[in-house]
């Protein structure tokens, strides 16, 4: 068994694709404005949004982490281009480093270099 993708849930479906699509760069792979569903190419874990009425589905923190090759170059570019952070890259504990940030239904991802072991 393997992940396959995960699904996010937001209020405002377009604009939550422009956010993922344009804001953060993710190629959008299938939009379904009828059904509120879009899926964007996430790697090997397929990423997807999921429009609901339900707004205790929406604006969570999720858990997902979106790898960076320079997690302070992307956090500034992010920051240039509106995204709101929760924390800035940040020395972890355990040795890792790590931001966090939003989208705009405030679902809370983590930025992360790839260094963690994630």
């Amino acid at each position: 068994m393997q992940i396959g993708y995960v699904n996010i849930f937001v209020s405002d479906f377009s604009r939550a694709v422009d956010f993922f699509s344009e804001t953060l760069g993710l190629k959008l792979a299938m939009r379904e404005d009828n059904f509120g569903y879009a899926s964007f190419d996430g790697g090997s874990i397929g990423f997807a949004i999921a429009e609901t009425e339900d707004s205790s589905l929406v604006g969570k923190h999720t858990g997902i982490g979106f790898i960076v090759e320079d997690i302070d170059k992307a956090y500034e570019e992010m920051k240039a281009k509106g995204v709101e952070f929760d924390m800035p890259p940040t020395k972890q504990p355990w040795g890792g480093t790590l931001a966090l940030f939003k989208d705009p239904e405030g679902n809370v991802f983590y930025l992360d270099p790839g260094t963690n072991g994630g």
